[in-house]
């Protein structure tokens, strides 16, 4: 298995504030996680320890418009 390059490493204030902005543009958590280098795990619990959510906020599947 190989590991994300950030791996065990410390999370930068810039790599906060992606992952705030992502999260803020519904980008999926496993986009997200890709993008920084991280696992999705990591990216769960970072956003937990920062105090937001990564659900989506819309609940339309496939942002389908009427």
């Amino acid at each position: 298995m190989t590991w994300p390059k950030n791996f065990g490493k410390q999370w930068e204030q810039q790599d906060e504030r992606n992952l705030k902005t992502m999260a803020k543009e519904n980008t999926p958590t496993r986009v997200i996680a890709l993008k920084l280098g991280r696992t999705p795990e990591a990216v769960y619990s970072k956003a937990s320890e920062l105090g937001f959510s990564l659900h989506p906020t819309n609940q339309s599947p496939y942002n389908r418009q009427k």
